[in-house]
């Protein structure tokens, strides 16, 4: 996947989604895009994707920490809500809406 594609389709599940406002760029290099997004909560969703190493982050970020995450670092795994030291290996990638839907799924379950 290109920057352009991962920027695209991190920009579309954004405008989707009822809790995100408009996606920020933070950084861009030739190989790595970084993203933020401001939710309804007053979170923020941090996005990393590395074309060349094929590295992919996400991270829901409270009061300056993550409680809430998944990467591929050294395989799929998601830091679960509560306890986002843990990782528990996930079997496919995550993408961009799909880990919003997560984080929707839990404001609609009263976190």
């Amino acid at each position: 996947m290109t920057l352009v594609e991962f920027e695209k389709d991190v920009y579309a599940a954004a405008l989707a989604s009822d809790i995100c406002g408009v996606p920020l760029v933070r950084r861009l290099t030739a190989t790595a895009i970084n993203i933020r997004i401001n939710i309804t909560t007053g979170d923020i969703v941090d996005v990393f994707y590395n074309e060349a190493s094929g590295t992919t982050a996400f991270a829901l970020i409270r009061q300056g920490k993550r409680i809430f995450g998944a990467d591929n670092t050294g395989g799929w795994h998601v830091h679960p809500f509560h306890s986002p030291e843990l990782h528990i290996p996930h079997a496919s990638p995550v993408t961009p809406a799909q880990f919003l839907f997560w984080i929707e799924d839990q404001i609609k379950a009263g976190d």
